[in-house]
Parts: C-alpha cells; structure tokens; sequence
C-alpha cells in the first residue's frame, strides 16, 4: 500500500496507557552502555536500585523515546518498514523522567513531506506524554521517519522541522565512547525488535552489509557521552535533547563525540573516525539554569 498524503496526515493514537518500573529503567541504561565498569560509583545509580532508597535509580532522559513503543499513530501508514531510517529525534522534558510509572501517551503525525520518487519521504509524528492520575506533562517527543522507498506521493516538498545548527569554531572538546558489538540485543529487549539491527539477513535485504546500530541506540549513547563528560552525571538537568540521525553506525565501531558548550546549550555530533563519517549531526542538548 503505497502512502495517501491525506490518509497519513489523520493518523493519531490517543490514551495509550504504559507501566514501567526499575526494570526497565535499568534496562535502558545497560543497552545504551551503563554500568560496564561494576566499580564506577557514578554510573552506578543508572543501573542499580540501591538499598533501601527509593530516590536512588537515575533515568536518563533519552529513555523518554521507549516509554511507550510500538503502534502507535504510524500502525496504518502504509510505508514500506524494510525502508525505513530515523531521520530526527526531538525530546523536551517537562519535568525529569519517574524511576517507574504508568503513563498515557497521544501520538499524531503532524507533516508528511515529498523528496520525490525513488528518494524518499519525510514522516514527523509528534507525541506528548504524560503521567497517569495527575495528568501532569512528563515529555513531548518530535520523531522524523526517513521512509527511503516511499517518495513520489504527491506531499509538500518543503517546511519539514529546521535542524540545529552546529558553531563553526572548533569543538570546545570531543569525548570517546564506543558501542560494543553485543549492545543492539540488548537495546532492543528496550522495545526495538526491528531485525534490521540483529539479522544479518534481513539488513542485507535493506541495503547494508550487516546490521546496524538502532539509530536511538547511537543517540542514547551520545547522551551517555555528555552526562557523564560534561554534566558530572546531573542527568536531570537535562530539558531537551535533539539530533539529525545522518548516517547509520555499526556494532563494534569507536564514536568521537564533538561538544560545544554556550550558555545552557550543548551542541554537539558525533563521528566515527575509523569511517570518517557523521553519524549524529545537528545535536542540542538543553540543560535547566
């Protein structure tokens, strides 16, 4: 089923309820690369529950992209899912993430752009979430889907989300970091059981010569970078974290990760040196005063 432009733009998913708890929220953490060293004290909040404190477990904020997976606004789109790349993540926290909770999430796509055929189109879905009871805002989320086999349906070619622009001096400091060849398994058991990322199969039928590194895997893992490089580990500080996923990373490869600091603005990319390529672009973290 080929994309409708006026079919896709009235898709939405509304009340959807989703529990978590510590298992979870560990759980995200080891998949973006937590907790590797057992004796690193400061890590260890993100991935133990600690003793006889409740207030203990961190969360990191890009956790805010699997609290609720799946379906969704995007379950009927008709896009080709074999295609498929994440183009841009946007996330703006209204109040640092619970340890665990229940949630109800409203999802709606709010564009679908045209590159033309045989060059893709450009799906932004925009999700607000929020906590169950008090109905208090937890996160919005702003996603863009790269459907590479869906262009040429007729929508707008222009007016899609502007991404952040990176300083032009040099990096104020780059920080290494890795993902290790095993970290796809276990960031999906996180919601993202997409094949693409573990079947060797299934990611050559997509183009690539193996599978690839879950493209919110890479942007947890630069999150992980900056918590732990530039934040001293306050995670909750963080109030927005925004990329443009510009090319896809493999298990196993190194990944520099170039900062700017201005103000309360983090930007920031990410490469890998071995490829001398870009694998995250356009980066923003925003920190509260």
């Amino acid at each position: 089923m080929a994309i409708s432009y006026d079919h896709i733009m009235s898709l939405k998913s509304e009340g959807t309820e989703t529990s978590y708890g510590d298992r979870e929220t560990m759980l995200y953490a080891l998949g973006i690369g937590f907790g590797r060293d057992p004796m690193n004290e400061a890590e260890l909040p993100f991935v133990y529950e600690g003793v006889n404190d409740p207030n203990y477990l961190k969360t990191v904020p890009t956790m805010a992209t699997v609290l609720q997976w799946g379906g969704g606004a995007m379950r009927d789109s008709g896009i080709n899912y074999l295609m498929v790349v994440h183009g841009e993540q946007r996330i703006q926290l209204h109040r640092p993430l619970p340890s665990a909770g229940t949630v109800i999430s409203d999802e709606k796509v709010i564009g679908a752009f045209d590159k033309g055929a045989g060059k893709g189109a450009v799906i932004v879905t925009e999700k607000k979430i929020r906590l169950k009871g008090t109905n208090e805002p937890l996160v919005t989320l702003i996603s863009s889907t790269f459907a590479r086999g869906d262009g040429g349906f007729g929508g707008p070619t222009a007016g899609a989300p502007e991404p952040h622009p990176i300083p032009e001096r040099a990096p104020d400091a780059t920080y290494e970091t890795d993902i290790i060849p095993n970290q796809t398994f276990i960031y999906a058991l996180s919601g993202d059981r997409n094949p693409l990322h573990r079947d060797p199969k299934i990611a050559k039928l997509a183009g690539f010569e193996k599978p690839i590194i879950h493209g919110l895997c890479t942007y947890g893992t630069t999150c992980r970078a900056i918590i732990t490089n530039v934040m001293d580990h306050a995670s909750e500080k963080i109030t927005g974290y925004d990329v443009r996923f510009s090319s896809p990373a493999y298990p196993g490869e190194a990944i520099a990760v170039d900062v700017w600091k201005d103000g309360n603005i983090v930007s920031f990319r990410a490469r890998v040196p071995a490829r001398g390529v870009t694998v995250i672009n356009n980066g923003k973290c925003t920190l509260s005063a």
